[in-house]
């Protein structure tokens, strides 16, 4: 069962060289799943999926006539990333965090990378995610970039590439504390015998960051989520309980001489950190939008006025705008004098006349993306696509060049997956976590998704995408 008619053809596989032998990092998963056998591994995964489902881990699909909460599909073969390739990413990470965290700083005031001619302006300020209230933040302890989601990909040869940055309100960590909690439970064997990094302290790197944002010994911290009804509610109220802080909504939440407080049962009670979960124009009415429910009467200018601390800092949606995201190499070079140690995808930007000429004529080999497309949607995978859809995206880019860019297709690697009662090769991608705080932190690990239709390379759970346990070793 394990190893017939797998195929490792023209695709990087986490578990298997392309002739067919295992990875040493593989070698005892391998084994084990061998000696174990299909039955066993389809019970054991089974039991996997029925603990999952009782811990209630759920995301919201809005669909156009229903929303529908779903159970995260778990596929129990791991992923399993060596402690070699895992230092070099980590690294990576961390110079990719601090540039980007200078950018922001940069652009929010003196726009020196503007005037020196390495970001074109009109790029910049046409970017959605540049948000004009928050030119001259001055951010606690000067870290705009709290927690970040990094999608990294790897190419045919096995390099890993940064995909796509997510500075707002990246999610997903909720999935992978819960999955190797059960992964625990599911192969304990396998944990014995392995040296698993661990990812449970999490909350616990969070809440201290989150601390760190405060003057306070003692500071009172919120997570606030825009509601039940928003796709990572879950999340949202998982993390606050692991935290041991307050879960809490804009209606819970009033602002009085530029302070924020929160309702109880005691009255009020000041707040003096805020996890948002909540975008960045609905937090405020007064100074975003004027037409938004979710959010809380002034509470920008009380941040403003330093009598509350914001995570994510308003205003860093514009450094993962995905056409700033192709400057990314630049802004490293400019801020920190090094190269890259991973790279970007190569991108071209429709709003350059030679490249936007090039997509027209090449879309069908081509990944189209909006520049704040989200979720696997407001997208084209040209060899996928239609005679008709290509027709139809090529108007679209017309119509707004700026908002659109372009990437060659790349055949993300594989690992094996239990698809019924067969293993069979999956594309993947992986989002580790990043924490700036008084140092910054990267989990070791993160959510690898995966693609569970046959074919896919898009491994969004809105898609029909699921997840996997990430090993790295130690």
């Amino acid at each position: 069962m394990f190893i017939a008619d797998y195929e490792t053809k023209n695709v990087y596989d986490e578990m298997f060289s392309r002739e067919g032998t295992p990875r040493t990092s593989y070698d005892y998963l391998k084994s084990k799943m061998e000696s174990m056998g299909g039955r066993e591994l389809i019970k054991r995964s089974s039991s996997a999926e029925k603990a999952l489902i009782s811990l209630g881990i759920t995301f919201t699909l809005y669909g156009e006539s229903e929303t529908t909460e779903r159970i995260m599909p778990f596929d129990v073969i791991p992923r399993i990333v060596p402690s070699e390739e895992w230092i070099k990413l980590e690294k990576g990470l961390k110079q990719r965090i601090s540039a980007l965290n200078l950018f922001l700083k940069d652009v929010y005031s003196k726009q020196q990378i503007i005037k020196d001619n390495v970001v074109p302006k009109d790029i910049l300020l046409s970017s959605s995610g540049y948000l004009e209230p928050c030119i001259g933040l001055k951010p606690p302890k000067d870290i705009w970039i709290h927690i970040t989601g990094t999608d990294l990909v790897r190419d045919g040869a096995g390099a890993f590439h940064v995909l796509e940055d997510n500075l707002r309100c990246p999610s997903g960590v909720s999935y992978v504390l819960e999955n190797r909690e059960v992964m625990k439970r599911t192969f304990p064997e396998l944990f014995d015998k392995l040296n698993i990094r661990q990812v449970y302290d999490y909350p616990y790197h969070l809440r201290a960051m989150l601390e760190n944002l405060s003057e306070s010994d003692d500071p009172v911290i919120a997570v606030w989520t825009p509601g039940v009804f928003n796709s990572a509610y879950y999340e949202h109220s998982f993390l606050a309980q692991k935290m041991g802080v307050n879960l809490v909504e804009g209606s819970d939440l009033v602002v009085e001489d530029y302070k924020v407080y929160m309702k109880t049962t005691k009255g009020l009670k000041k707040i003096d950190v805020i996890y948002r979960r909540i975008d960045d124009t609905f937090m405020d009415p007064d100074s975003f939008r004027p037409d938004s429910l979710l959010g809380v009467k002034g509470i920008f200018e009380a941040y403003k006025r330093g009598n509350v601390a914001l995570a994510n800092t308003p205003g860093t949606g514009v450094a993962d705008d995905k056409v700033l995201y192709s400057f990314a190499p630049e802004i490293i070079k400019y801020y920190l004098d090094e190269d890259p140690i991973i790279p970007n995808v190569p991108t071209y930007l429709c709003s350059r006349e030679k490249d936007l000429k090039y997509v027209l004529e090449n879309i069908h080999n081509l990944v189209v993306k909006a520049a704040n497309g989200a979720g696997g949607y407001g997208m084209i995978i040209g060899p996928k696509s239609t005679k008709a859809e290509q027709e139809e995206f090529k108007l679209l880019i017309k119509e707004d060049p700026r908002n659109y860019i372009a990437q060659p297709v790349l055949n993300l690697s594989t690992v094996p997956t239990l698809i019924d009662d067969k293993i069979e090769a999956r594309h993947v991608d992986l989002r580790p976590f990043i924490l700036y705080g008084k140092e910054i932190y990267v989990m070791p690990g993160g959510l690898t998704r995966v693609a569970l239709r046959k074919g896919s390379l898009v491994v969004n759970s809105s898609q029909g995408g699921g997840s996997k346990d990430t090993w790295v070793l130690g």
